[in-house]
């Protein structure tokens, strides 16, 4: 045998090992990337169940307030003497309504936090509106 058929002979050798190589870590790296991916994609579906449910509980609790508040006014056309306790259970329930819907937005931007880029969630903000980290009154 010759020197030049050796080195062509190892040469398709290394070739072919590199190439085996390859194809084993992409192999490799495409699992592990559809592992993450399907992790990331049950959260944000578990992510999204949980909003609509929140939502619907605040609608529910919108509206039995809008109840409790028509009610109120009721009892306070009937006696207008328990006019202050009529004012302070109203004031009672716009402060849980006011706190239900601090708790909705903050879930909101839990969840879009992750699937969107961190500047927008300041730009979409109203004026006046709290933000994420202030306290809450």
């Amino acid at each position: 045998m010759s020197v030049t058929f050796l080195y062509t002979e190892a040469r398709a050798l290394v070739q072919q090992a590199v190439a085996d190589s390859k194809s084993r870590h992409d192999r490799q790296t495409g699992e592990k990337h559809d592992r993450i991916e399907a992790s990331w994609r049950e959260r944000a579906l578990n992510a999204e169940s949980e909003l609509t449910r929140t939502q619907e509980e605040v609608f529910a609790q919108r509206q039995r307030i809008g109840e409790l508040m028509g009610q109120i006014r009721g009892f306070e056309q009937a006696a207008p003497g328990e006019a202050v306790q009529a004012l302070t259970t109203e004031n009672t329930l716009k402060r849980r309504s006011q706190q239900l819907a601090r708790e909705h937005r903050s879930l909101q931007e839990r969840l879009e936090g992750p699937f969107q880029p961190a500047f927008r969630g300041a730009t979409h903000r109203r004026a006046g509106e709290p933000t994420p980290s202030s306290p809450k009154a």
